[in-house]
C-alpha cells in the first residue's frame, strides 16, 4: 500500500492549501515517486456543480465527467497528470453513500452513526487511490479550516488513519499561518500555536509546519514555533508570499519540504528532483519578450476564481510565447452598440467565457460582432462559441432573431438547441454532457494547423449545441464546422474563414493546459494576438481597423 500525507489549515482560509500540496506532489514526483492528490471537502453539497462561481470559483471537470473542486486544477497543472472521480470527496457524496447502504439494509440494523460509519466511509476513500500498485504516495487535503463542525468528521477519520497505519506509513502537514503587525513590526506566533493546539484537542498532531508569512521568519521565531508546538526546529517551513504560484514549488525546494517529508516516512531511495522544464518555464514567465492585452469577456469577472482554469492557461501559453498576457475584464453586462468600440480599445484579442444563464448576453453578441468585423483575434468557449454562431447568424444570415433555446424558446431560428439527451433530464446535478469526448477536425482547417493533427479528446461541460438544421446556411456563408464529433454529430469547433482568428469551440481547452503542455488553442491565439499587436502598434496614427484583417 502507499503512503499517506494529510494536509490540513488554520488560523484561517484562502491560505493555499491546494499550493502547497501541489507543490509537494510536484517535488516528490520530480525525484522519481509516484504521487497524486486528493482533495476532500467538508460542504454537503455532493459536488460543486450546481455551485454559482460566485460561491464556489471554477467547477473543474476531470477527464472521466466528475465535476469537482477547483484545487484539481492546480494538482493537474503542477503534475501534468490526470485526476478523476476518486480524486475529490465531499461531505455530502460521503453521506449520500452511508445513507443509501442504509437503505439497502448493509448495516444489519444497526444504528447508523458519525462514527463509525461516516468516518468508515471517509477512510475508505483516503485509503481508495493507494491500494493498486500505481502510486508510492497519497496526498490528501483537508478543505475547510481546523475548528469547523463541518470539518470534524474528516479530522477524526485522520486521527484513526494515524493510530491504524504504521507510523512511517502516515504524516501530517498543518498549514498556518505568521501575522505580521506593522505598528508592532513584530511576527505573531500565537494564532499558529493555537491552530496547532485545537489539531491536538482533537487528536492530531501534525509533523510538518508550513508556516505562510509576509516576512521572513529567522531562527528564533523557528525555535519558538517549533517549541510551542511540539515539532522539530527543521520541520516549520517557511512559506512567503510568491509572485506566481509556479515559484512555490522551488521555495519549497529551497526549504526542503520534500526532504524532511520523505525522512518522516522513512523513504531512503529518491533520486535528486529533475526540475529542468519547471525552470525554463518560469524563466519565460519572468523575463517576456513581448506583451499583449486580452479582453476577458464573463459575467463572472470579479471573482477571480470563477474563471482560473482560463487564467492560468493564459500563463502557460504567454510563456511559451514568451510573451506577458495581461488580460483585462470586460463585463458583458455594461456593452452595448454605442460603446462596444470604446470598452474594447487596446485589445490585441477577445476572449468570450463560457457560462450560463441570460445575464449579459447581448453584450457578448455585440462583443463578437466588433472581432469578426474588425479583424481583432477571437477565442469563444463554450458559451463563447454559441455567441459567435448567434451573432453569425443574426448578422451574417439575416436571421434577425436568432438565439439560444436556453435564453429563447420562441425563437424562430434556434442556431443553439439543447441536446436530444438533455431534454428529458430533470434533475440538475452531473447530468450535462460532462468529461472527455474525441473530435474530428478538417484538414487544412486552422484547427488542425493548431492541433498538428486530425484527431483529438477534449473536456466537455454543457447541455446545449449547435442546430445542424442551420449547417449548410452557416458553411455557404463562411463559418465552418471544422471540428464534429462523428458518432454524434455535434459540432465542435467552429471557425470563419477571410479572418485573422476566429474560431469557437464546444468544449473547455482550459481544463487540460498545464506548465509542460499548453493548451494549443490558448498558444496560437495569444501568438494571433502579438501579431495584431505588432501591426496595431506599427502605426504612429490612429490605424483604419480594415488594415488589420
Amino acid at each position: 500500500m502507499a503512503k499517506f500525507i494529510f494536509v490540513t489549515g488554520g488560523v484561517t482560509s484562502s491560505l493555499g492549501k491546494g499550493i502547497i500540496a501541489a507543490s509537494l506532489a510536484k517535488l516528490l514526483q520530480a525525484r522519481g515517486i509516484r504521487t497524486t492528490i486528493q482533495k476532500f471537502d467538508p460542504y454537503i453539497n455532493v459536488d460543486p456543480g450546481t455551485l454559482n462561481p460566485y460561491e464556489h470559483g471554477e467547477c473543474f471537470v476531470t477527464e472521466d465527467g466528475a465535476e469537482t473542486d477547483l484545487d484539481l486544477g492546480h494538482y493537474e497543472r503542477f503534475l501534468n497528470d490526470f485526476t478523476s472521480q476518486a480524486n475529490n470527496v465531499t461531505t455530502g457524496r460521503i453521506y449520500q453513500t452511508v445513507i443509501n447502504k442504509e437503505r439497502e439494509g448493509a448495516y444489519l440494523g444497526k444504528t447508523v452513526q458519525v462514527i463509525p460509519h461516516i468516518t468508515d466511509e471517509i477512510k475508505r476513500r483516503m485509503l481508495l487511490l493507494g491500494k493498486d500498485d500505481k502510486y508510492d504516495i497519497v496526498i490528501t487535503e483537508i478543505g475547510g479550516t481546523v475548528g469547523d463542525i463541518e470539518g470534524l468528521p474528516f479530522i477524526e477519520a485522520v486521527r484513526q488513519l494515524q493510530w491504524e497505519l504504521p507510523e512511517e506509513d502516515c504524516l501530517v502537514v498543518h498549514l498556518t499561518l505568521i501575522p505580521y503587525l506593522k505598528a508592532a513590526k513584530e511576527l505573531k506566533t500565537k494564532p499558529t500555536q493555537h491552530s496547532v493546539k485545537l489539531m491536538s484537542e482533537n487528536g492530531v498532531h501534525p509533523d510538518i509546519l508550513v508556516c505562510r508569512t509576509e516576512e521572513p521568519l529567522n531562527n528564533e521565531i523557528k525555535r519558538k514555533i517549533a517549541q510551542f508546538c511540539n515539532v522539530k526546529q527543521e520541520a516549520v517551513i517557511e512559506s512567503a508570499d510568491a509572485s506566481t504560484i509556479y515559484e512555490v514549488p522551488l521555495m519549497m525546494l529551497r526549504e526542503k519540504l520534500d526532504v524532511i517529508t520523505l525522512k518522516k516516512l522513512n523513504i531512503t531511495n529518491y533520486n535528486e528532483p529533475d526540475l529542468t522544464r519547471w525552470k525554463v518555464f518560469l524563466d519565460k514567465l519572468k523575463y517576456p519578450k513581448s506583451k499583449v492585452t486580452i479582453g476577458l469577456i464573463g459575467k463572472y469577472i470579479e471573482l477571480q476564481d470563477a474563471y482560473k482554469s482560463i487564467l492560468e492557461s493564459f500563463i502557460h501559453a504567454g510563456a511559451m510565447n514568451e510573451c506577458k498576457v495581461q488580460v483585462v475584464n470586460v463585463h458583458s453586462e455594461f456593452i452595448n452598440d454605442e460603446n462596444v468600440a470604446e470598452k474594447l480599445d487596446g485589445l490585441d484579442g477577445l476572449l468570450v467565457a463560457p457560462g450560463f444563464g441570460h445575464r449579459g448576453i447581448e453584450g457578448k453578441i455585440i462583443a463578437v460582432k466588433y472581432a469578426r468585423e474588425n479583424g481583432l483575434p477571437f477565442f469563444g468557449i463554450c458559451l463563447g462559441m454559441q455567441m459567435a454562431v448567434i451573432e453569425f447568424g443574426r448578422n451574417v444570415l439575416g436571421l434577425a432573431d436568432a438565439h439560444s433555446t436556453e435564453m429563447n424558446q420562441r425563437t424562430p431560428y434556434p442556431v443553439i438547441n439543447m441536446m436530444e439527451e438533455q431534454k428529458k433530464i430533470k434533475e440538475m446535478g452531473g447530468t450535462m454532457r460532462l468529461g472527455a469526448y474525441p473530435c474530428e477536425i478538417k484538414e487544412g482547417s486552422l484547427a488542425s494547423k493548431i492541433y498538428e493533427t486530425t484527431h483529438i479528446s477534449e473536456r466537455h461541460r454543457h447541455r446545449y449545441e449547435f442546430n445542424n438544421d442551420f449547417l449548410e446556411q452557416f458553411e455557404n456563408a463562411g463559418m465552418i464546422a471544422s471540428g464534429v464529433n462523428r458518432e454524434t454529430g455535434l459540432v465542435e469547433i467552429i471557425e470563419l474563414q477571410n479572418h485573422p482568428f476566429f474560431i469557437g469551440v464546444q468544449y473547455h481547452p482550459e481544463l487540460k493546459s498545464t506548465v509542460e503542455n499548453p493548451a494549443p488553442l490558448f498558444v496560437h491565439f495569444v501568438t494571433a494576438s502579438k501579431k495584431y499587436n505588432e501591426k496595431r502598434t506599427s502605426f504612429k496614427n490612429p490605424l483604419m481597423q480594415s488594415e488589420l484583417i
